[in-house]
């Protein structure tokens, strides 16, 4: 049973991205480890859910929160589904397993006030670093795009007459997102001095002072920069950024379908999530403009 051809079938067939296909080799690696030293078992094929289900509780007991068990969990029940897909096994011993429960994480948008003064703090930028800053900022708030996507934009990802982006998704699913006319401006400077940092044939729209392709955590560290300085919310990453396009686009009455086209999910499910502060909003207007609730 080959672990390699299953990180194939995952890159491959299922077009996940290599940071995915990583941390789903990193969950099935550390369970073969724990068969192995538990139970001196190392063939999945003869192991049987009271095994899996120890592994769970030894999770569970080193303080591994319920999300990232089902996290673990998932994985291993893919392998199980990759293995029975090509007739190494009969059965998955986690066919009837359920997942832990896990308590719903409200993710607090930045408000309008905070995304706002981020960029009065960004929009004298002259130097390439903090024009490079708020073109990331700019690109994030106005499109809604996760941060691998923005990672891997190109340099042709960007179409300026027709003020569009193309956004390449999770299973390398595309998408065209439309551009407000200040994103352009600001691409059009920040394209001005990308061209005296960029390394030689690179292609990687945004890049570090190097001139190498932008990376995932260092776009975290700018984001949370710049949020930190503003905002007084606990969690100030990208993805916080991203749900605050949708929820401030919900606010202002955009079709939830529209946002979940904007947003690359597969299913309205997905973008449902981000319903519940713009109905927060929606009840906060009712509650003061209702005649009787202002007897």
């Amino acid at each position: 049973m080959s672990l390699t051809s299953f990180l194939d079938y995952l890159s491959l067939e299922k077009n996940y991205s290599k940071h995915t296909v990583v941390a789903y080799e990193k969950d099935v690696v550390e369970f073969l480890a724990f068969a192995k030293i538990t139970f001196d078992e190392s063939n999945l094929a003869d192991i049987h859910y009271v095994q899996i289900r120890s592994w769970i509780v030894s999770l569970v007991d080193n303080d591994v929160s319920n999300r990232t068990v089902n996290r673990k969990i998932s994985s291993l029940k893919a392998y199980y589904k990759f293995l029975l897909k090509i007739g190494e096994i009969e059965a998955s011993p986690l066919a009837k397993h359920k997942s832990l429960k896990t308590p719903k994480r409200l993710q607090i948008p930045f408000s309008e006030v905070e995304v706002g003064a981020v960029f009065d703090r960004l929009k004298e930028a002259d130097d390439f670093a903090t024009l490079r800053d708020l073109f990331i900022v700019e690109l994030l708030y106005a499109t809604g795009m996760r941060r691998a996507e923005l990672v891997d934009l190109t340099v042709g990802s960007i179409d300026v007459v027709q003020k569009t982006i193309k956004i390449i998704g999770k299973r390398n699913k595309e998408r065209i997102v439309p551009l407000l006319s200040s994103v352009v401006v600001t691409y059009d400077r920040y394209i001005a001095v990308r061209s005296s940092v960029a390394s030689s044939g690179e292609d990687a729209l945004l890049v570090t002072n190097k001139g190498a392709k932008i990376y995932s955590t260092l776009v975290y560290r700018i984001i949370n920069r710049y949020f930190s300085e503003t905002s007084d919310k606990l969690k100030t990453s990208p993805h916080i950024l991203r749900h605050s396009f949708a929820t401030h686009l919900l606010n202002q009455g955009v079709d939830l379908n529209i946002v979940k086209e904007l947003l690359g999910h597969a299913s309205l499910a997905s973008t449902q999530v981000y319903t519940h502060n713009s109905v927060q909003a929606l009840k906060d207007v009712y509650s003061k403009a209702h005649p009787r609730n202002k007897k």
